[in-house]
């Protein structure tokens, strides 16, 4: 089967074409990566590439409680130990660099952090805290051109600390409504100057920074994640929506970046994303593509078979099955996952799901 085969990915070579996805386990105590980390990733090496949970660039973007960050030595110490424990496994891992702009409470964030976001819009609904539980979403912050500046230089910073961590390179999550994906939508991005209005300048924030992040560290070693049609976190589907993603993937392709990451979360009750505009980001971006979103090992393989990607990724079955790989191989049953301990601190719907391998 394809999905078993090997494929170069930049400069590494994959064992295979399924990759582990980035998702937020808050088990980062004091946002240090940990022991209890490494050794969640290390079952998960069978993947022929992990992407890891949204890491945090600098302390603004510290939106959630316990999620890890890669702006400090002793962050860059414990996320050393998580890749070389992946590698002496046999794997490969890049770092998902996430800034969650407005999505984010003071009370998950360092003390004199700022909730920095396009335009002063405030996300509906409220965010979860362990000090004082669920809290609305404070109003955040319109960033200047200088502080916009400043956060695309957190992320080449963080993407250089990445690789000094021992990473193979690293995702900028540019979808589900984060710092990134936050220019893109007119929902949150409502500014007047050259980061707003038109769609080209909406794009030019994730540009700019994709190719500063290239640049620093390589695009060989540089991947965005897109999620078009993405509604969470308040996001909204606009006219022109099409043109405008179609642009943005062009733009990157000159950047000649190692992969895109296309996002549907249709299967989780978000909109449908159209095959229409998936075949036209794959056309427009020539590199390698990921295709992420309620697959199983037959969509996967029939994704691979129709070239509609180069690599297919997994997130909640990673959870549950940390040998999902030799799972799938062997059309073996699946541990189903405990959603209530997805985002709880502690060994528990973390280390403790059994294999078989």
């Amino acid at each position: 089967m394809k999905l078993f085969s090997t494929h170069k990915l930049g400069n590494i070579e994959l064992k295979n074409r399924i990759v582990m996805a980035p998702m937020t386990r808050a088990r980062a105590n004091g946002n240090i990566p940990n022991d209890m980390m490494a050794t969640y990733y290390a079952k998960r090496a069978d993947a022929g590439l992990i992407i890891t949970e949204g890491t945090a660039p600098s302390p603004n973007g510290l939106g959630y409680a316990r999620i890890p960050g890669i702006y400090s030595q002793s962050q860059i110490n414990g996320w050393k130990k998580i890749t070389k424990t992946v590698h002496n496994n046999g794997g490969k891992i890049f770092m998902q660099i996430m800034h969650t702009g407005r999505v984010s409470h003071p009370l998950n964030m360092e003390e004199g952090a700022r909730i920095l976001a396009p335009s002063a819009i405030a996300l509906s609904g409220e965010m979860y805290t362990d000090q004082e539980g669920l809290k609305p979403y404070p109003t955040p912050e319109a960033m200047s051109i200088e502080e916009i500046k400043q956060a695309q230089a957190e992320f080449v910073e963080a993407a250089r600390n990445a690789i000094e961590a021992g990473f193979d390179g690293v995702e900028i999550h540019a979808a589900n409504g984060y710092l990134a994906n936050q220019f893109l939508n007119p929902a949150s991005n409502q500014r007047n100057d050259i980061y707003g209005g038109s769609a080209e300048n909406r794009n030019r924030f994730v540009i700019e920074l994709a190719e500063q992040v290239a640049n620093a560290i390589g695009a060989d070693k540089t991947g965005v994640r897109l999620s078009p049609y993405g509604v969470f976190n308040d996001m909204e589907i606009y006219e022109g929506i099409d043109e405008a993603f179609i642009s943005l993937a062009r733009e990157l392709d000159k950047l000649k970046l190692v992969y895109l990451h296309l996002v549907d979360l249709s299967a989780q009750g978000a909109p449908e994303v159209p095959q229409s505009i998936k075949d036209s980001i794959r056309s427009a971006f020539k590199g390698n593509v990921i295709i992420n979103g309620g697959l199983n090992k037959d969509t996967a393989e029939a994704t691979l078979n129709e070239e509609k990607g180069e690599l297919v990724a997994f997130g909640v079955p990673f959870i549950s099955n940390p040998d999902l790989v030799y799972k799938i191989e062997n059309d073996l049953e699946l541990n189903a996952p405990d959603p209530d301990t997805f985002f709880t601190p502690g060994i528990e719907g973390y280390l403790d799901y059994p294999t078989l391998n």
